[in-house]
């Protein structure tokens, strides 16, 4: 791998969030991401400790989804999934925050919400906000942000990929001016090669989301390493 593969393998969360993922698919998965040398893999809550058996001592970490993909379930039902994905081994929690809630202009709702989660894992997991931003103004983009912040959070994060939209190089910029340099920024949705993945970091997105880190990292055909066609609502 080059140098500049290597950098970029290093700060993606290697994405498999079909529901219709089998046990081979996994597997794959957690190869490809020991091979390459991705940060972490990202995966449903039910593959976390499948995950953790196959990356042990690989130095890879588990990012687990919480709330995914609607982030409409109770606060207190989120916060019971993360703190188990936790125990099972996961080292990061990607939240959806209740869009809704924020749309409606309850930040006191969606500041709680994401209160909830970041207490069941304290100490156990980092907690990434997803905003959704395709269903978000400029201002409730920015909100978003910084209710993230106020409620304990380690990340923004842009997007599920199964919403409207995905990472675009200004909102990525709009979400890191919106937090302090405590916040890191993750870019999700539609990165399907290095150049795209290039722009998300210059941006200042410090991870990247994406199903096509493989082919980020060795310069294939997106879609040629998940046996997926391009623009398949499932993947990120």
């Amino acid at each position: 791998m080059t140098n500049e593969a290597k950098r970029l393998a290093s700060v993606i969360d290697h994405t498999l969030l079909k529901p219709e993922a089998r046990w081979r698919d996994i597997e794959k998965l957690c190869a490809e991401a020991r091979e390459h040398g991705f940060y972490s893999v990202c995966v449903n809550g039910m593959w976390v400790s499948a995950c953790r058996s196959q990356l042990q001592g690989s130095g890879v970490r588990i990012s687990a989804v919480c709330g995914f993909p609607l982030g409409a379930m109770s606060s207190f039902a989120k916060a019971k999934e993360a703190e188990i994905a936790a125990r099972d081994g996961a080292e990061e929690i990607d939240m959806v925050l209740p869009v809704g809630a924020l749309l409606d202009g309850d930040h006191a709702r969606v500041k709680e919400d994401i209160r909830q989660v970041v207490e069941a894992v304290k100490g156990a997991a980092l907690v990434k906000v997803i905003l959704e931003t395709g269903f978000l103004s400029r201002d409730q983009i920015v909100l978003g942000c910084r209710l993230a912040e106020e409620a304990g959070a380690d990340f923004v994060k842009t997007s599920t990929g199964f919403g409207p939209g995905g990472a675009k190089e200004e909102v990525v910029r709009l979400m890191r001016a919106s937090v302090s340099g405590r916040m890191r920024v993750k870019a999700s949705g539609g990165i399907r090669d290095a150049a795209a993945a290039a722009r998300m970091l210059e941006a200042g997105a410090d991870r990247l989301g994406t199903s096509s880190g493989v082919a980020i990292v060795t310069g294939l055909a997106p879609g040629l390493s998940t046996g997926k066609p391009e623009g398949s609502g499932y993947w990120a």
